[in-house]
């Protein structure tokens, strides 16, 4: 890994540990709703503080737009965040100046402040460098382990990180990791399931992967417009009939480059989108009316999809294959979901996955935890896929 990490760190004794994390948490009455990204960063903080570190940890919070919001503050997180660590979490009223610094030198080694949202500061999204240099002059390390805000050129991600000696989290090594094992280099064959409602949110992902992958399964809404490109009806479904030529040029390109495009060979269909709603399985040819829309794959698609699945030795997904959330029309994702678990539980797949919707439908299926990786980075996840450059990533390569 062309990364340093904190195995390459060996006694931090009372050193400042700049670690920037996401706890861009759920809140509902001030409370915290999910503290899942809380429990992502304890690796990184619990390693830091056995070396001997003061650990300062950088966040942001909604969306304050440069300036200080009271309701915006993560003073709310400092105690949850203790009761996870077993330690008590001190909480600095500001993320940069004396507020930050002269609480920090106070504090004994071992010790774990948060301070206040980065962007209460209008620096730190433009990535001024003044304020990269405010932030820097805190710590003697930097450690980045926020993958879900290393595609945000920001002064926390991106800026302070040329400033002071900079590592991989543990988080974002294990990212890091899995998404090296996905596309990087991976092992051979390869699939990749991409599904969601429209081919134009992911044109720059097909066309990336179609050059690095040996199949890709096409599904969700996105289906239908290559499905309408192919000359079938799809009747009243969500599709995109003006990118007809896009998706016949991703395909074109797929047999190109070698990569085999898999598509709905029966869909089920539905007139109304509600759960439960009366609903029928039919091939491609059958006829649809205006009022029919598809709203999932049908078991024949599965069984295709999963057949090619049993052949290939890495998996990488990113949208559903249905309306999951409506059932019945979550049954081709749940299927697809459990026999990649299996595969992966047995030890014969690697299977990476990641995007909001993803996540929500391995967690559906029940399989969240039987993955090899799944990422809840949202759009440095996809970005990433995309074959794009994270600055926050980039900033840490030695």
């Amino acid at each position: 890994m062309p990364f340093k990490t904190l195995d390459d760190v060996s006694d931090l004794n009372g050193k400042i540990a700049l670690v920037r994390v996401d706890f861009n948490v759920p809140m509902e009455n001030g409370r915290i709703s999910d503290d899942t990204r809380l429990r992502v960063a304890i690796p990184t903080i619990e390693k830091l503080v056995a070396k001997g570190a003061k650990v300062a940890l950088l966040a942001h919070f909604d969306r304050p737009k440069g300036k200080v919001v009271p309701e915006m503050s993560l003073r709310p997180v400092a105690g949850p965040l203790s009761e996870l660590l077993g330690v008590t979490v001190g909480f600095a009223s500001d993320c940069v100046g004396p507020a930050a610094s002269d609480l920090l030198k106070l504090l004994p080694a071992g010790s774990v402040t948060l301070l206040e949202n980065v962007r209460f500061h209008a620096g730190e999204e433009t990535n001024d460098p003044e304020f990269a240099q405010q932030l820097a002059d805190i710590g003697d390390i930097y450690v980045n382990d926020a993958f879900s805000a290393a595609h945000r050129a920001h002064a926390s991600t991106e800026g302070v990180a040329k400033l002071l000696t900079a590592y991989a989290g543990e988080s974002m090594r294990r990212e890091l990791d899995a998404l090296a094992a996905a596309l990087g280099n991976p092992q051979r064959p390869t699939l990749g399931i991409v599904g969601g409602s429209k081919v134009s949110t992911k044109l720059d992902l097909l066309k990336n992967l179609v050059g690095k992958l040996d199949a890709l399964a096409i599904g969700g809404g996105m289906a239908n417009t290559f499905l309408f490109a192919q000359g079938y009806d799809v009747g009243g479904s969500l599709c995109e009939k003006d990118l007809k030529d896009t998706a016949l040029e991703i395909l074109t390109e797929a047999e190109a480059r070698g990569c085999r495009i898999l598509l709905p060979v029966d869909v089920v269909v539905a007139q109304d989108f509600k759960a439960h709603a009366p609903s029928r399985t039919q091939g491609l040819d059958a006829p649809l009316t205006a009022e029919d829309k598809i709203f999932d794959a049908g078991p024949k698609t599965v069984a295709q999809l999963t057949e090619v699945m049993a052949q290939s030795k890495t998996l990488i997904w990113n949208g559903p294959l249905g309306v999951f959330e409506l059932p019945p029309f979550d049954a081709a994702t749940v299927a697809a979901a459990k026999f990649a678990a299996s595969q992966t539980k047995s030890g014969k797949l690697v299977a990476v996955a990641g995007g909001g919707d993803t996540v929500a439908a391995l967690n559906h299926a029940g399989v969240a935890d039987d993955m090899t990786f799944v990422s809840t980075a949202g759009g440095a996840f996809l970005e990433w896929m995309e074959g794009k450059v994270l600055p926050g990533v980039a900033a840490l390569e030695v």
